[in-house]
């Protein structure tokens, strides 16, 4: 697996998983406005790092649930 550190996602907008049940805990939020990556992060900790996928990988995870 590649690291790349120079992703800027400052800008990105966040959204948080439809199934989230509005608590606050175990809360993932994807930024799907990005051209060929999937950022994903702990919506409790946004200032944490992300975990970043190429969209066709996210998308066939997401599928597979």
């Amino acid at each position: 697996m590649k690291r790349n550190r120079g992703i800027d996602l400052s800008s990105v907008v966040w959204r948080k998983s439809s199934y989230s049940n509005g608590d606050g805990a175990d809360c993932v939020e994807v930024a799907d406005n990005l051209p060929g990556i999937t950022p994903v992060r702990d919506s409790k900790t946004p200032e944490g790092p992300a975990l970043v996928f190429p969209t066709r990988a996210w998308a066939l995870f997401v599928k597979s649930l």
